[in-house]
């Protein structure tokens, strides 16, 4: 073999090589998959360039995989978002917008992205919270995962400190928020990333290839991170919302009452000293969650798996900060839409860059059953995002769908009002219709190239852009009549 001959073979099995992972592998030679999730996780990471919050161990993860800077959730809301993101399915699909459904109550036999992988040779494992955690007579789905689940099914509200002895004193005086001098552990997440540890210490030694599924109970409410990452915030330096007031023209259906915090204010507004704090709580729960993954990917690299496991960190939806004067989620606007997204295969070209298609939580089932080889269930409503792992300009779609119910948590059978939310990678365009007729009883319209913190809605002084998006929407969401429930 000539010397020129020799170097284009080698080229040609390092780029094989480059590849492997991201065109599916060899039978016999499954990737791993670790799959971590945060709850109430609006994209605030330092990976994210907002600035706002101390996330070194995200952030290099960031750095090792691809970032989508347009990710959405189906739903901003807990029920909805996992069952649509972990069956592939749209919420009208799967016909859930509560929290109480669950998802086999509608699709028994659905099969959901960690039993896909059981079903194909899989070791799958949960440990903390991956499906919804209450209020479900079904505790998290049993046949996904090949052993018991592990901290999956509790309230938020469970998650008080424990310690040897009596706990320390409370130092703040704040509604659902504590900081004690206490150890990671003391806390769910802590907790979760020692049972991650293990779990992967046990899998190293395990012939299957595996799907560990890692679910961070954090940041969601109760703000209550131990103290030492409340002290990484200065509350005199934590920023405000942009803007407190409702977007200007914006349509009283688009708001809701954030009663998940503000009920615990009993009926009076947060002060901005009490903004600050709450927004340094939500940081803190952060920072102390991103410690948690750390723990996780150490030792991840500690075991040499970081070669033969896909990693992808997400959340199941964002949150609100007292932008428009909301707080946590259960509307359209971007705060709540819009997720981290970070999927880190082995061997990825172009590390570190990101990418700015519009994507979505249901393109998740249908990326990981490529990057592993398997086949891709006929019900998948998602795209792969593969072909953005190999390019990061590529558009795997020109547009997300975010929606939601109005009621925000309605009690009947059905809600009244649905609002359907299309975004572009310039746009968010929001259909307000009648669940009963398919009226349309409000639009928003929001120029993200000139108001990114949507406070104008140009609905009204937009029609050519209205009658473009509305058609876009009907493509995947048609206007329909609903019968009302039996």
């Amino acid at each position: 073999m000539t010397p020129r001959s020799l170097a284009l073979a080698i080229g040609i099995a390092l780029w094989g090589v480059a590849l492997r992972g991201l065109a599916g592998p060899p039978a016999g030679d499954k990737p791993n998959v670790l799959f971590l999730m945060a709850d109430d996780l609006r994209p605030e990471l330092g990976c994210y360039g907002a600035g706002h919050v101390i996330s070194p161990n995200i952030d290099r993860l960031a750095k090792r995989g691809r970032m989508f800077k347009r990710a959405y959730c189906q739903q901003a809301l807990c029920n909805p978002s996992r069952a649509s993101m972990l069956t592939g399915l749209r919420p009208d699909s799967l016909g859930i917008w509560n929290l109480p459904t669950h998802l086999r109550q509608r699709r028994p036999g659905i099969v959901t992205l960690p039993q896909h992988f059981r079903n194909n040779g899989y070791f799958t494992e949960c440990v903390g919270k991956i499906f919804h955690n209450w209020r479900q007579d079904i505790h998290g789905d049993p046949q996904s995962w090949s052993v018991p689940q592990f901290m999956h099914y509790a309230r938020h509200d469970d998650d008080k400190p424990k310690v040897d002895g009596k706990p320390p004193r409370n130092e703040i005086k704040l509604p659902r928020s504590t900081i004690l001098d206490v150890p990671d552990e003391a806390y769910f997440d802590g907790r979760i990333a020692t049972r991650a540890v293990e779990s992967l210490q046990r899998l190293k030694q395990n012939r299957k290839p595996f799907f560990l599924a890692v679910g961070f109970w954090k940041p969601h409410l109760p703000f209550n991170a131990p103290r030492r990452y409340w002290n990484l915030y200065d509350p005199a330096k934590v920023t405000l919302p942009e803007s407190l007031a409702r977007p200007e023209n914006g349509p009283d259906i688009a708001l809701h009452d954030s009663r998940e915090l503000l009920r615990a204010f009993g009926g009076r507004e947060p002060s901005t000293r009490d903004i600050r704090e709450l927004r340094r709580g939500y940081f803190a729960a952060t920072t102390y969650m991103d410690s948690q993954v750390g723990r996780v990917l150490d030792e991840l690299d500690r075991l040499g798996l970081r070669d033969s496991t896909i990693v992808v960190f997400t959340a199941d939806h964002g949150f609100h900060l007292g932008e428009h004067s909301l707080w946590c989620k259960t509307s359209n606007y971007e705060w709540d839409a819009a997720v981290p997204l970070i999927i880190a295969p082995p061997h990825l070209a172009k590390r570190g860059t990101a990418a700015p298609s519009p994507v979505e939580l249901i393109d998740l089932y249908p990326t990981l059953a490529e990057l592993c080889g398997l086949a891709k269930p006929t019900h998948l409503e998602g795209a792969s995002l593969v072909p953005a792992l190999k390019n990061p300009v590529f558009e795997v779609k020109p547009f997300a769908i975010t929606q939601h119910p109005r009621p925000a948590y309605y009690t009947g059978k059905e809600p009244e009002v649905m609002g359907y939310s299309l975004r572009t990678r310039h746009h968010r365009y929001t259909e307000w219709r009648n669940w009963r007729t398919g009226g349309v009883v409000a639009r928003e319209l929001y120029n993200h190239n000139q108001d990114p913190a949507e406070n104008k809605n140009i609905a009204a002084v937009s029609a050519r852009r209205v009658q473009l998006l509305s058609s876009k929407l009907a493509e995947v969401h048609p206007v329909r009549r609903h019968p009302a429930a039996d």
